[in-house]
């Protein structure tokens, strides 16, 4: 039997953090590297889709990861995804994530073309291959990758017994329970979408991977409390809460993680940049976006957070 402990709970997605050139910052990257040591969230996932992996470089990934184990290591579980659209590349970031020492590795299926099912496990098991002593978690979030993981293709993962588990981020909560079932108490199954994570909890996943998280893992902190208790009327209206916040930051034109950046630039001083193109910038005329998102999170802090 596996311990899965240190994956369980609330791993905030990492955001790019970009120089006022729009270069990578390692500076930046520690910063909020500390920022949520002090939040106490139980890890975070480098280099995802809130990293905007997919429009940087090689490099950038590996300064970004290097960065962030210089500052996390021993402190936050942390998860590094490391798909590139070819295996290659795929495979030097998996390495470079095993030498210094990530707890995890994780990747996506192959976009753009569609391959078939026997050509994702190579590629997934190639990838892991190449951090022979590493955790690997699947990606599963096929309206962006394309296609989805089936209990076929999972049955064929878990042959190799560095998979732990699923990142789910297909929006169908009932897709929780079906990769839980299959792999039993030895395996885990990360909740993706933000606005279901009560109901991916309640559905059998053990932890969440989640790209709003960081703007206010104090309210996830607090629905993952009331979850382990049992409170679930008062997890019920935190998650009416969250996902209010979650529709005022995706209203507008401007990307949501731009408008994630913006709230974390006023409610914690922390600043990280912008976005990278083609992902839109925080338009001007829509930083009041983030000005009322940022002031909805601290109500609902002071709400369900302070009082308790």
């Amino acid at each position: 039997m596996r311990n899965l402990k240190k994956y369980q709970g609330v791993l905030p997605a990492f955001y790019a953090c970009y120089d006022d050139n729009g270069e990578i910052s390692a500076a930046r990257v520690r910063e909020l590297v500390r920022y949520f040591i002090a939040k106490g969230v139980k890890g975070i996932y480098v280099n995802g889709s809130s990293g905007e992996c997919i429009y940087q470089s090689v490099q950038d990934r590996k300064t970004v990861i290097e960065a962030v184990m210089a500052e996390a290591k021993g402190k936050l579980t942390v998860i590094n995804h490391v798909a590139c659209n070819n295996t290659k590349d795929s495979m030097e970031l998996a390495a470079h994530s095993q030498a210094l020492e990530v707890d995890a590795i994780a990747a996506i299926p192959p976009i753009y073309f569609k391959l078939p099912e026997a050509a994702i496990a190579t590629y997934w098991n190639s990838i892991s291959s190449a951090a022979p002593d590493t955790d690997f978690i699947i990606y599963n979030i096929p309206q962006l990758a394309g296609v989805a993981l089936t209990n076929n293709l999972y049955a064929v993962m878990r042959k190799n017994p560095r998979v732990i588990g699923v990142k789910n981020s297909s929006m169908a909560v009932q897709d929780i329970q079906m990769f839980n079932l299959a792999g039993g108490e030895n395996y885990i199954v990360f909740n993706g979408p933000d606005e279901q994570y009560l109901g991916g909890r309640v559905m059998g996943a053990k932890a969440g991977i989640g790209g709003t998280y960081a703007v206010m893992p104090e309210l996830f902190l607090q629905l993952e409390k009331c979850i382990e208790e049992q409170n679930l009327t008062t997890a019920a209206k935190i998650q009416y809460a969250i996902n209010d916040i979650i529709y005022k930051m995706v209203s507008g034109k401007s990307n949501m993680y731009a408008v994630a950046k913006e709230i974390l630039r006023i409610n914690a001083g922390i600043n990280i940049g912008s976005v990278r193109e083609p992902l839109t910038a925080l338009l001007p005329e829509e930083k009041y976006i983030a000005e009322e998102a940022a002031e909805m999170i601290n109500c609902a802090v002071t709400k369900y957070v302070k009082e308790n």
